[in-house]
């Protein structure tokens, strides 16, 4: 099989630097051991994805000089195979629906004793078990059952290219979504039928999607699916420490581009930076980017 990485952005905004260093270490992986490297437009999203952004992805990218193999994929085109995995997770008993509203599980979550300031605190199993029967008709996401997932895939693990074998552990994650209320699917169902559907072998993104790769890794083994092998690369931060986001206002490629930036110096200064998680907690943003 030829090795694939992908870069796999949501159009919600304009790339940053975050994201080139991202896309840069998908490309140059996949450049360096004469594999393809894909474009996936994660655009599940319909109250945020927007076809401005997705063409200021493939601006942004070919502004970089970071060329992909074939044409970009789009999510929004691909839900028939996010709904025939649903509806195999769902014969295999492992599904429930959910009424609940985001309002309903913080009241949950805070009756139950969970830490408010918890990140990204575990849904607390609401729905589980309830009769939804009459209710169908409600609004309502698809959760996984994951302890009954868990025990009817057995242990798993998985191999990171640094950090060597991992056993995998999706109980701590809770009850993901699978589908939501307002898409017929989730990121977590989604990437994992595409990276598989697309032949992806390796997947190189973010230390801060660590967790879900146990997730990901579960789903692989209840769809019959093949496990890549993964890189999570450390995370670019700016000046202040944190972490460049666009919900921070980290400066976007167009606005670099915009003021006259060299795209083939930022990349030999993106390509500078030690990609291995290990080597400091973040990747602090060069001071020639700044």
């Amino acid at each position: 099989m030829t090795l694939a990485t992908r870069f796999a952005p949501s159009p919600t905004g304009r790339l940053h630097l975050g994201h080139a260093l991202s896309a840069l270490q998908a490309h140059d992986f996949a450049r360096a051991h004469g594999g393809r490297f894909l474009l996936r437009i994660e655009d599940i999203d319909g109250t945020r994805s927007r076809p401005e952004h997705v063409a200021g992805i493939v601006q942004d990218l070919r502004w970089l000089g970071l060329i992909w193999d074939g044409e970009p994929v789009l999510q929004s085109a691909r839900l028939p195979l996010y709904q025939a995995a649903l509806d195999r997770l769902k014969r295999d008993g492992l599904t429930y629906p959910c009424f609940c509203t985001r309002a309903d599980i913080a009241r949950e979550i805070a009756e139950s004793g969970q830490a408010p300031h918890d990140a990204a605190p575990v849904y607390p199993g609401t729905c589980r078990g309830l009769d939804a029967r009459g209710r169908m008709h409600e609004p309502h996401a698809w959760r996984l059952d994951m302890a009954a997932a868990v025990d009817r895939a057995g242990p798993l693990a998985w191999t990171d290219l640094d950090a060597g074998p991992i056993a995998a552990d999706p109980l701590a994650q809770g009850d993901v979504v699978l589908a939501r209320k307002d898409a017929p699917t989730s990121y977590h169902l989604a990437v994992t039928v595409d990276d598989a559907a697309q032949g992806i072998t390796h997947v190189i993104r973010g230390e801060d999607l660590f967790a879900a790769t146990h997730i990901h890794r579960l789903l692989q083994a209840l769809l019959g699916l093949p496990t890549p092998l993964y890189r999570h690369h450390k995370l670019l931060t700016g000046p202040d420490g944190k972490r460049l986001a666009k919900r921070t206002g980290a400066p976007s490629l167009a606005e670099l581009r915009e003021g006259g930036a060299d795209p083939a110096a930022l990349i030999e200064q993106l390509r500078s930076i030690p990609p291995r998680r290990g080597e400091g907690e973040h990747a602090q943003l060069p001071r020639e980017l700044l």
